[in-house]
């Protein structure tokens, strides 16, 4: 299918973080082998971005190395969570292309080939958007709609909806992106942040082929979806200030309320039940604010510290 690549310089590497994934690694690198090499790549290489586990994840892929010297692995010192452990393996990479995808299969393998075709076109990025995703709870799909329905409400940057971080990048593409030392490495909005041309690959998202995932089954990355509204918007900072002025608003109307019907001689009681209400309203309010300016001012913290992102512990390849 190319020309490119060499030893040095693959044409393609495949980014894959892995967490507890020991039943998907001979699998993942037995069907992604057989796609590649159906549509003649043979210039490619597979980075594994391992967060350290007590299971045999790194060893199952210490021998897959042996028998494949296109493996790599990096193992990091300590668990620094799917998004950098995508970051650290983008870094590492040196394909003229990368993909990034899961090893559960959930992302198929089979979807490389039409997303180098759209690359040939011309387009930087290809990323895969969901039509259906199998083997999800109700409430997980329920929350992914309202993640991405908030931040493409408010964010800074356009994130396509229903996509992860499976996708292709040109090498260009993703030189730019290792220009951010940002702590919180939501992928999604950085790759929109970079820009260039874009365009998608609709796809129906099978099951896992084994194992758990390490996302709550419910409530799904929560997290990340998280640090996507807060690194890309202000939008909840906005919020808060709209609350309070809801909440001044009201208590002037009340207390407004309160004087007129004193001077018209109505009486009103003062009870309890109101005063309580009143204060936990008002204090839920400011407690809300105050937690949101923390997640803003606590992101603030991380990057000033300038600490290193990850710490690699070992690597293959």
């Amino acid at each position: 299918m190319n020309e490119l690549g060499s030893p040095n310089q693959p044409f393609l590497s495949v980014v894959v973080p892995v967490y507890r994934e020991p039943e998907c690694i001979a699998p993942f690198i037995s069907r992604l082998n057989s796609v590649l090499s159906g549509e003649e790549i043979d210039s490619y290489e597979i980075v594994f971005s391992v967060d350290p586990s007590d299971d045999d994840t790194y060893s199952k892929i210490e021998v897959a190395s042996l028998e494949d010297n296109r493996i790599r692995a990096l193992l990091f010192s300590r668990r620094v969570g799917q998004p950098m452990a995508t970051i650290a393996g983008l870094e590492h990479s040196r394909g003229a292309i990368v993909v990034v995808m899961d090893v559960d299969l959930q992302d198929p393998p089979e979807l490389i080939p039409a997303m180098i075709k759209k690359w040939e076109q011309g387009f930087r990025v290809v990323y895969a958007k969901r039509r259906s995703r199998d083997g999800e709870t109700l409430m997980k799909k329920a929350i992914a709609k309202a993640g991405y329905t908030i931040i493409g409400r408010f964010g800074n940057v356009p994130i396509p909806r229903d996509t992860g971080d499976f996708r292709l990048m040109d090498r260009r593409v993703v030189d730019e992106l290792g220009k951010f030392n940002e702590s919180h490495g939501f992928l999604r909005g950085l790759v929109a942040l970079v820009g260039f041309s874009q365009t998608a690959i609709e796809f129906n998202r099978p099951a896992r082929h084994s194992g758990r995932g390490s996302y709550n089954r419910y409530l799904g990355s929560l997290k990340i979806g998280f640090d996507g509204v807060v690194g890309f918007s202000s939008a909840l900072l906005n919020l808060s200030t709209v609350f309070g002025f809801i909440t001044a608003t009201s208590s002037f109307l009340l207390g407004t309320a309160y004087v007129m019907l004193t001077m018209f001689g109505f009486p009103f009681p003062i009870g309890n039940p109101t005063i309580v209400t009143l204060v936990l309203f008002v204090g839920g309010v400011q407690l809300i604010c105050i937690g949101i300016m923390g997640q803003y001012i606590g992101r603030i913290y991380d990057e000033v510290k300038r600490r290193p992102r990850y710490i690699i512990d070992q690597r293959l390849g």
